[in-house]
């Protein structure tokens, strides 16, 4: 947690601090996918390179999870052994989730307790929508194998309840979206809690369907914000690049 998601939690709760102590949120902006050159081939390597780096506490997890011998990626049911139960899954999941959270996000641009979310700051070259696709793969293998497959597997082994193990799930969760504001927190929290319910089934210890839907949900968010009207962006309380 402290190389990867417990350390964003951290950062973020800095930032909800320091954006409560500058005015209004409702007034506020944030980028998520910023550009980080404006030369188009230097941005591709740095965007490349931020998402394969990223996803070294993913593999490290992984390795923690193989002690005694054990199959991580059948541990947290990261493999392909069920592919269209586990796609059916995702997909009803992410609209489970989905709708709600975007119902929250607008609520929460409505009341001012959120800030305006440009989804992706990047320019439109041939390569933005891969890269996207790329960075929503991502965030759904990083969020869901740490905070859900690995936590609960070491903290299962340690013996805590399922009810504990979901409610600190669901706080990391929405700790690291908090620089977005308290609807983003909210809405991840209850994802959180959905989420690691779901793990926590009897019989079912499966992480690839969280993963699957969680990637949805990231690139309907990003690659939606390339490709929608700005005004549809705007309707919904949604930041719309300069």
């Amino acid at each position: 947690m402290g190389l990867s998601l417990g350390k964003s939690g951290v950062y973020a709760v800095v930032a909800i601090i320091a954006a409560l102590t500058r005015g209004p949120l409702g007034e506020q902006t944030t980028s998520l996918n910023p550009s980080q050159s404006p030369r188009p081939y230097l941005d591709l390597t740095y965007q490349l390179l931020s998402i394969a780096f990223t996803l070294v506490p993913v593999a490290l997890a992984l390795y923690l999870l193989s002690d005694r011998g054990h199959n991580p990626w059948r541990r947290i049911g990261l493999d392909a052994r069920r592919p269209g139960r586990d796609l059916l899954w995702g997909v009803g999941l992410g609209a489970v989730i989905g709708i709600p959270g975007l119902g929250l996000y607008v609520a929460g641009r409505a009341l001012g307790i959120t800030v305006a979310v440009q989804a992706s700051a990047l320019d439109p070259y041939w390569w933005t929508v891969p890269v996207l696709v790329l960075a929503a793969l991502k965030n759904g293998l990083i969020e869901e194998v740490v905070v859900v497959g690995y936590l609960a597997e070491r903290l299962t082994e340690k013996r805590w309840s399922p009810v504990a193990i979901v409610l600190l799930s669901a706080v990391i969760r929405g700790s690291y979206h908090l620089y977005q504001g308290w609807g983003p927190f909210f809405a991840n929290m209850l994802m959180g809690v959905i989420f690691a319910t779901f793990y926590l089934t009897k019989g079912r210890r499966r992480v690839l369907p969280l993963v699957v839907a969680h990637t949805l949900l990231d690139v309907t968010a990003f690659v939606g914000y390339q490709l929608l009207p700005d005004a549809w962006l705007t309707a919904i309380g949604v930041s719309v690049a300069g």
